[in-house]
Order: C-alpha cells, then structure tokens, then sequence
C-alpha cells in the first residue's frame, strides 16, 4: 500500500532547497536593486549591469575564465573519455589499479593539495604561470569526472552493433566514431558541462596556478568581497548563474532527444518484418 508524503518529509524537503537556493534567488533579486547597499531594497534598476560592462577588470576576468572554461572542458573531455574506454573495454592489465588509481585520485584529493603540487611542478619546470597553466591546471582535475560520466555510460553500452559493423569490416576507429560514439554521446556532453562548471567555479587551484594577465572571475570576485560586497559582484554572479543554467538545461535537452531517438529507432527495428 502505497502512502503519501509525510509532514517530516515535506518539512525535511523545504528546509533543504530553501537552504540551497534561497541565498542564490536573494542575490539574483538583489541584482536589480536600485540602492548601493546590498541589504537594503531601494527599488528596482538595470543600472548595475550597466555598470558591470564598464568595469574592465570585471569583463577582462571574465572572458579569461570563459576561455579558460571552454578549454580545459574540451581538452578534458578527450582524454576522459579515453580514459573511460580504457577502463570499461581494457579488462584486467599490468598496472590497472595504478592507472584507475591515478585517474580517480583528484576526487577525493583536497584542492589545495592538487593546486600546490601543480604549482610545485610548474616551478620545478620552470613553466611561467598564466593563462596555459590554469588551463592545464583545469584540465587536470576536471578530466577525472569526465571519465567517471563516460566510465558509467560505457558499463551498460550493448556492444552487439560495435561487433556486427568490425564483422562488416569496419574498422575500429571508424566504428567508435560511427556507432559508439552516437551513442555515448550524453554521457560525454554532461561530462563536458560538468567540467565546464567546475572550471567556473575554481578558485582554490586557480589561485596556486595563476600568474599576471591570468586572473580568473572567482579570483576577482574573492578578491573584491574582501572589501565588500558590490551590486556589480552580484550583478556578476547573477550572470554566472544564468550561464550555468541555460547550460544545464540544454544538456538536460540533448540526452531527452538522444533518448527518445533511441527509442524511435528501437521501435522501428522491432517493427519491420523478419
């Protein structure tokens, strides 16, 4: 017998999004508030998005964190997705655990442990820190949740079609791009989204691993909170939001329509005559 929801349980539910979210709707509202003072409501305005397109230091951040973002994700995305095909296709090898080991680690390894020995390896290279290092630095840590995404696609992939096309003679990396691929797709574009948000959101490694001209959107939002919130830091934020919004989203669109494709293209094949 099935039962409704419990008071406890809708309490429990309440509490628990209003602690999420409810700071993020105040900021979004207080965004478009016509006073200087944050916590004070002085009447709607636009005036602040105004002001934040003509605070450079603010644009310049954030285009170097957008680029910085879209980077690391891509790059991120290639090499955990082999990593996840290595896993989930390889078996049993010499040094699997080292390699599953080393791949996973970032996870569970505080950021400020990664971003100081990422910092370590740039001196130790002699590698000037900017733009590429934060890049890589990005790229580093966001590639491990990349290949868990993929890894757990690829663990329930029916590898029936991969086989009937090498039988037809299709070779192997034409068959991943051709049938695999299509297929893992969803779980390789939520893998590019959630590095992408990751990298927007860093703050810690980018610290470690930045140098001048380098600053990213947290480094500065951190920087200019110290000495007090500002409509245009809220202003900022709200963009940020947005941002990771319409992202989520249109990934939340592309699996729904990769799905339903599936669907119609399983129906089809049941339906034609044998």
């Amino acid at each position: 017998m099935r039962h409704g929801p419990t008071w406890f349980n809708v309490t429990s539910l309440v509490i628990g999004f209003s602690f999420l979210y409810l700071p993020i709707v105040l900021l979004v509202i207080f965004s478009f508030n016509e006073s200087r003072l944050v916590t004070v409501w002085g009447g709607f305005s636009t005036k602040w998005y105004a002001e934040l397109f003509r605070n450079q230091q603010l644009l310049d951040a954030f285009w170097v964190t957008i680029k910085v973002a879209f980077m690391s994700a891509s790059v991120a995305t290639v090499l955990g997705t082999m990593a996840a095909l290595v896993l989930a296709r390889s078996g049993r090898f010499t040094g699997r655990s080292l390699f599953s080991g080393m791949i996973f680690a970032p996870l569970v390894m505080p950021e400020v442990i990664l971003g100081l020995s990422l910092l370590l390896l740039f001196v130790a290279l002699d590698q000037a820190r900017g733009f590429w290092t934060v890049m890589l630095a990005h790229t580093t840590f966001a590639m491990c949740y990349v290949a868990v995404v993929v890894q757990s696609r690829l663990v329930g992939f029916d590898r029936s079609m991969e086989e009937a096309a090498e039988d037809l003679g299709c070779p192997p990396a034409k068959t991943f791009f051709l049938i695999t691929l299509p297929i893992i797709l969803p779980g390789v574009i939520a893998g590019w989204m959630l590095a992408f948000t990751l990298s927007l959101d860093d703050l810690v490694i980018a610290s470690f691993t930045t140098g001048p001209g380098a600053t990213t959107l947290p480094m500065k939002i951190y920087s200019q909170v110290r000495l007090g919130v500002t409509p245009e830091i809220n202003a900022v934020c709200t963009i940020l939001v947005g941002i990771v919004t319409i992202g989520v989203i249109a990934a939340s669109l592309v699996t729904k329509r990769q799905q339903l494709q599936k669907e119609r293209d399983e129906r089809a094949a049941y339906a034609e005559p044998s």
